[in-house]
Formats: C-alpha cells, structure tokens, sequence
C-alpha cells in the first residue's frame, strides 16, 4: 500500500509541475486545463488522505538476525518520525572492528531523509532528523544506548542483558532457525553437472561445492530443497561413444562394461570419429537411432551413463555430498515439443535462415529454439527445465550454480522465459549463481604440467597425501589411533579444498594452493577446525566436575556477564551468526560465512588466552561457568556454520 501511495503522491508532484506552467502562461484555453488539473491533484490528495487513514501502521519484527531486527526498529521508527515521507527502508550497518568503541552497529538513513525533505520544500537539519528518529524508537530490549555522531549518524550500542540472554538460549537449546518464512516453500538447485562419459575436474568442483552450500543454507531455514544434478547425458557426441563401447564390450547388454578411464575412453572414441570414415558413419547412424529410442542403442546409451554414474558417486561420496537427485538434458527430450509449440502460438519465434529464434528483452542475440534441420539447443532444453521447475515441480526459487562464461545465456533464458509466461518474476525467484574458474598458483588456468585439465580424483588425492603428511610432521600419530588419524586426514583435506573454494568470493577466479589452504596459522578450515578441536577439549576438561543441570540453571537465568571485552566481543560476534545467514540467502554468497568463522575463531582465541575456564586458586579449581557457556555457545554456532559449509568436524585433530 505504501508503494500506491509513493506512486500517487509522484503523480501530485507531476501534475503540479504542469500546472505551475499554465499558471505562469494564463490563456483561455489553457486555463480550462488548469482546472482540469487541479480537480485531479485534489482528487489524488483525498486519495492519498484516505488511503493512509486505511493503512496498517508499519509493526517492528523482531528475529534472530539482530541486524534485521534493528533495520525493522529503525524502519518504524522512521515512519512514525515522517508519515508524510515515501516509505524507506532504514540503512543500518554493523561498526568495523575499528570503529567499535563508537558502538556495535550504525544507522545511516538521516541524511537521505533530509535530502528528501529538501526536495519536498521542508528544510531540517540531518542532526534533527535523527533526534527525531530516536524520539520514536518502539520500545525494545535489544538497545542499550544511542548517540548522534557527525552529520547525523546515529550509534547504537547493544543491551548486555539481551545478549546474556541469547547466548544463554544458545547453550540450552543450540542453534534455532526461524522457519516461518519458508513453511510449504520450495527451492530447486541446480549444481554439480558433469557431462556424461568424462572425468569431472576441477571445474565441477566449484559447482558442486557451492551449490551444495547454498542447498544446505535453504534447508536449515525450513525449505523443501530439490538438489538437480543437470548432467550432460544427450547429444551427438554419444554416437561415437556407443559405436566404441560396442566394439569394445559386445556383451554390454549383459554386464555392466568395466571402463576404469572415462577420458581415455572418450578420447579414443574421438580419435577413431576424426581417423575412420566407417566410425564416422556408424556414430551418425546411432545418435539417429538413440533419438527414435531403438532398444539397442538406447541399453547401449544406459550403459555409458552407468558407467559414468559410478565414477561420478565415488567423487560425491568423498565430498559427502547426497541428495542430488541426476536430472539430465535427456530428461527434457519429449518435453520440448511442447514448449516449441507453446512459443509458436504466442508468435514469439521467428524464423531466421532455416532456423527459429525467440528474441528476449533488453537482449541483444537471440535464442536458436529450433536448428536449421529441426533439431533443438540448449536454449531450448533450458527453457524447458526452466518451464518444468516452475510449472510442474512448483518451484517457489530456482537458482542455477553454474560458472560466469553461462551469464549471457542464462539471461536470455531467464528473460525469455519471463516472456513466455513461463513464470512471473514478481512471484518466483529465478537466480543464476555464477562463479569463476580456478587458477593454478602461476594465475593461469588450472590444468597439470602436460596441460591436461586436472581431473578431480587425482585432486582429491593428492589433498589426503599432503593432510596425512601435514598430521605425521605434528606427530598427532602419537595421540591419535589409526582411525581417528584417517578421519582426520579426511576431514582436513576435504574441509581446506571446500573452505579454500568457499572463502573466496564466488564471482571471481581463485588461486588454488594446497600449501595455503592446508595452513594452520591462516584463514583455512585447519584453523577453523582446530579452534573447535580446542573447544570441546574444554568440555572434557569439566567432565564430572560440573553437571550439564547445572550450566543449563546458570544459562536460563543469566546469572553470568560479558565484563571482560574479549566476552563481549566474542558474545557479539557468535550472535551474528542468523544477520550473516540472512544476507547469505539474499546475495547467494557464502563467503560472508566464511569471513565471520574466521572474525569468531580470532575472537575465541583472544578471550580463550585471556579470560580461563578454569582457574586455579589455592589449589583449587573453580569454574567459570558464564565463560563455559561462552565457548559452548561458539561451538554451536561454529558447527551449524559447518554443517552448512558441508564441512565434517571433529572431535579430536
């Protein structure tokens, strides 16, 4: 309604405009028109008068996020202080490290407001704004203090109260979603997505790795996840490769052909397409067949694909990644018929030397829908999918993790799909998250010394050598069994090859290290996962000397403080953690997560230094319990962080 009302008043401001020039020009017939507009501008300000009479007053939400909840307060805030004002989301941000002492987060809207003051004919000072917006603050239990600095800025300092009674909940309950928004709410990712009879490499790492992220980000909020696996199991290509496999494995209509090298396969059928004329004529022969579905061809076809399936999952189950449910290109084959002939009736193709385009909005190249020859495109087959996971799956958010070299076509699919009436951007949220590739530590392309692009299994590889070697140099052989020594090396490598993709911001190219990301003085997952090896060590520390009823009655009452700044500090930082996950779901970036695992793990460290757990006095040992649920409270939060980086923990490292 408010939105109305902002369009309405900017109709008044219009028309006044236009009448102030017939004012300064009176003519006689311009003077009717002067009236004309002047029944319209007080028809509009009744309009507006009642329509802010009917409008529900803005209520403040309070959530988990704290910077959610003081943008809502501010709001409020701000709509109470300037009703006449067009409705603005206050702009509130959390204070640098180095900014601290002037408070924990900063409202920056007043001086916006009084430019648009200005603009209306009404002067008032930037200062006087935010006083104004202070004086109608709802009542709340999450501010301490404010103060106006500068031009008008203004500081919030948050209630010690408030946050001992957070992290107490933290203790006793562990971490709480908010999953209010998402009830009956579904989000299709699409990640991951080798291509059928070829190795995955280093490429189909990121996919994976970030749209496995973004999944487990949705999910923990209460969404009903759909993990695609959008495999490139169609085409031309797989003609040659089922004229191979029945020379090789005559019998692959019985037992499962043994292909132990997908590339060298894939290879040796591309060798023998480009070499043998016959080859040639038999590979267009199939993928003739394989369309029409002969029973050979396509058992031959299903052959290669389980092949690849095989190899594929021993990748997934090394990266702990499950869910993902394989929905090819071959999936779409008998669907994009119907959708061609959807277009065809909206007159949204046209035909173009031999062939059919579709031009998409604010695009400059079109779409081929339809080849010269009649066969379909990718273009086709996406907006097919795209067709099918909005109309038919019911998708509520679709988001596409593929890399930055897919923008342009994923635009024009997104726009000529909105066109289509495939979907309506307003209602869906349609999103490609793109990534860029992975460099070598030379900033070149990442490839082997031979310049073969670097197949995944031999990464992998080489991640658990360099971890059981980095854990044999410590001598963690010598506190740990061969067991947790393996799991170990696992976990540490995995953990640095996804934190080291995670970190770094998804739209750009990365450099690939193992020397850097296997670091334990550094921002990797080793440190990370250190700092919660360091953690729980302390809970078995307390073991027996303090009953878990009893951290929970301290934790209930709040009868413990944050007087040490490292407290504080470390208390402020862990309850970021829901204002961190909130923008993660609006921008689709992980690396913010990354960056506050790492601004926690410093802050754990400093207060872990100074302020003790467990102190010593006169021989006796006496327990901090108020600093016990502190690190309780950070493992949780640490954990969840985890969990939704797919990163697997540890006990003992």
């Amino acid at each position: 309604m408010e939105a109305k009302i902002n369009k309405q008043a900017q109709t008044i401001d219009r028309l006044s405009a236009e009448l102030d020039s017939l004012v300064s020009n009176p003519q006689s017939e311009e003077a009717k028109e002067n009236s004309k507009l002047k029944y319209q501008i007080s028809q509009l300000q009744k309009a507006i008068a009642e329509e802010r009479t009917n409008l529900k007053p803005l209520e403040v939400e309070m959530s988990a996020s704290i910077l959610d909840s003081l943008v809502s307060l501010f709001t409020v805030a701000i709509a109470g202080a300037f009703p006449n004002v067009p409705f603005i989301k206050a702009a509130v941000n959390p204070t640098s490290p180095k900014q601290e002492k002037f408070g924990d987060y900063q409202c920056n809207s007043s001086m916006q407001i009084a430019g648009m003051l200005k603009d209306a004919g009404e002067k008032i000072a930037p200062r006087d704004v935010a006083k104004k917006i202070l004086d109608n603050i709802p009542s709340n239990n999450l501010i301490k203090e404010t103060t106006i600095a500068g031009p008008g800025f203004i500081n919030v300092f948050m209630c010690q109260k408030y946050m001992v009674n957070r992290i107490g909940e933290l203790n006793n309950l562990g971490v709480q979603y908010d999953k209010s928004k998402s009830r009956g709410r579904k989000v299709v990712v699409d990640y991951s997505s080798p291509n059928i009879a070829k190795e995955m490499h280093v490429g189909h790492l990121r996919s994976t790795i970030i749209g496995d992220s973004i999944a487990n980000l949705f999910e923990a909020y209460g969404y009903e996840v759909l993990r695609i696996n959008h495999v490139g199991d169609w085409g031309t290509q797989f003609g040659m490769l089922i004229a191979h496999l029945i020379d090789l494995f005559p019998d692959y209509d019985k037992n499962v052909p043994r292909i132990s090298d997908l590339q060298k396969f894939y290879k040796e059928s591309k060798k023998r397409f480009d070499d043998e004329e016959d080859f040639k004529k038999r590979a267009y022969e199939n993928v003739v067949k394989l369309q029409s579905h002969d029973p050979a061809i396509h058992k031959a076809w299903q052959a290669i694909c389980e092949v690849s399936r095989i190899e594929f999952q021993k990748v997934y189950d090394r990266l702990q990644i499950t869910g993902l449910k394989e929905v090819g290109e071959s999936f779409y084959q008998d669907k994009m018929n119907a959708v061609v002939d959807q277009l065809k009736k909206r007159d949204l193709l046209e035909f173009d030397d031999g062939r059919y385009i579709m031009w998409a909005p604010g695009i400059e190249i079109p779409l081929t829908v339809v080849k010269t020859g009649g066969g379909y495109t990718y273009d086709t087959s996406d907006l097919t999918a795209l067709n099918y996971r909005v109309n038919e799956i019911k998708g509520d958010i679709l988001i596409y993790v593929v890399d930055c070299g897919q923008e342009l076509h994923f635009r024009q699919v997104f726009a000529a799909a909105s066109k289509a009436g495939f979907y309506d951007a307003a209602q869906t949220r349609v999103e490609h998250a793109g990534f860029g590739v992975v460099l070598g530590e030379d900033k070149k392309k990442f490839k082997t010394r031979s310049g073969e692009t670097v197949r995944l299994v031999d990464l992998l590889d080489e991640g658990i050598k360099r971890a059981n070697d980095q854990l044999l140099e410590r001598g963690r052989e010598k506190e740990l069994t061969a067991q947790e020594m393996k799991d170990a090396a696992d976990a540490v490598a995995y953990g640095c090859i996804k934190y080291a993709d995670l970190k770094s911001n998804r739209k750009n190219d990365y450099v690939f290290s193992f020397d850097q990301m296997l670091d334990i003085r550094g921002n990797t997952a080793a440190y990370l996962l250190y700092q919660l090896t360091r953690i729980r060590s302390v809970n078995r520390k307390v073991e027996g000397k303090i009953t878990d009823e009893e951290i929970s009655k301290i934790a209930t009452s709040g009868q413990f403080d944050l007087a040490d700044p490292r407290e504080f500090k470390l208390a402020k930082t862990i309850l970021r953690f829901h204002e961190i996950l909130s923008q993660a779901q609006r921008d689709l970036l992980i690396h913010p997560i990354c960056e506050w695992m790492y601004d926690l793990s410093n802050a754990f460290s400093q207060f872990y230094d100074k302020c003790y757990i467990i102190e010593k006095k006169d021989g006796k040992e006496e327990i901090k319990v108020g600093r016990l649920i502190l690190a309780s409270a950070t493992a949780s939060v640490m954990e969840a962080a985890f969990k939704i980086l797919g990163i697997r923990t540890l006990h003992k490292m």
